[in-house]
């Protein structure tokens, strides 16, 4: 993959989150979560490359754009598969949290998972504990591994988990096993992310959340050198016939990291509010400062971008 695209790809999701985060607080998701579309699709357009949604905004008649199977880019150039979420974390934008952001993950043709809109139990781990996790077992018996390939106790260990009434059990047992929990609103993939930081002061994600969530963030940790596994969880009859339709026959299997996001994945994203992982978009008097990351798998480069936007030059933000 031309390594240029790399900026390229910073353009986009500068774009999103610019967009966007002028609606922080504001209470409408819809609204924060359709300017950031608009603004990555617009930009994406002049990217030289010819490129297919398959990670987007839903399935064509559910999306007017960035749907599954659309085409994006000046069609010349690298021929790409787009793992896109213009706004990680609407609900988080809507309320003022933090941890929203604009992420986009590419890879050649054939290396990103098509995956159903439905959820998916994840485990994720940073580059120390890589190869120590099973998603098959029981939480204590992970923890114990990662705490082992750590070089720490299961007491220090720090587990993200969002916060839902699905992951009942699941918080009793990581308490059970005596491990340090996080619970958070909204937004997995900067959690996921988050593991391979050692100043984020998280160790594993763990808990069901959105399977195209779990792709983009399987590309993410692909490009640190973590470690990711999945299962789907189809809620009903509906659901089991929409992995069917997208070829998924065994809703059963483990989907390691390389099965979801497998060679050369680029990463970009830009922080909309602050967080963890990266500072939100920051306006003043006729412009706006904004904080990204992106990451080549090829070379694990990680490069933090901060860019000061003029917009007596950028009239369209």
């Amino acid at each position: 993959m031309d390594r240029n695209l790399a900026m390229e790809f910073v353009r986009v999701t500068e774009a999103a989150a610019l967009s966007c985060a002028r609606l922080m607080g504001r209470g409408d998701e819809r609204a924060a979560d359709q300017a950031a579309t608009e603004a990555m699709r617009r930009v994406l357009a002049s990217v030289q490359i010819n490129g297919t949604i398959v990670i987007g905004e839903g399935e064509r008649d559910e999306a007017p754009m960035l749907y599954i199977g659309e085409k994006v880019g000046t069609g010349s150039g690298s021929e790409l598969d787009l793992a896109v979420d213009p706004l990680e974390g609407t609900t988080i934008l809507a309320t003022g949290g933090p941890n929203a952001l604009a992420v986009i993950a590419s890879a050649p043709k054939g290396n990103l998972f098509h995956a159903p809109d439905i959820y998916m139990e994840k485990i994720a781990v940073g580059p120390k504990a890589k190869g120590a996790v099973d998603i098959t077992k029981p939480p204590a018996w992970n923890l114990k591994q990662i705490a082992d390939s750590l070089g720490m106790y299961i007491e220090d260990l720090t587990v993200v988990i969002l916060n839902r009434p699905r992951h009942e059990n699941l918080i009793k047992e990581v308490r059970k096993a005596g491990a340090r929990i996080r619970l958070i609103g909204d937004g997995d993939v900067s959690a996921a992310i988050a593991t391979c930081r050692e100043d984020a002061d998280v160790d594993v994600l763990m808990g069901i959340g959105g399977a195209p969530e779990g792709v983009i963030a399987a590309a993410a940790l692909q490009c640190f050198g973590g470690d990711f596994q999945a299962v789907f969880k189809p809620r009903n009859e509906r659901e089991t016939e929409r992995m069917q339709k997208m070829g998924i026959r065994d809703h059963l299997k483990v989907y390691k990291i390389e099965e979801l996001a497998s060679e050369n994945c680029l990463f970009a994203a830009t922080g909309v509010t602050t967080g963890d992982f990266l500072e939100g978009v920051r306006y003043f008097k006729g412009g706006a400062r904004t904080h990204s990351v992106v990451m080549r798998q090829e070379s694990r480069t990680v490069r933090y971008i901060q860019a000061t936007h003029c917009f007596d030059f950028k009239p369209i933000y």
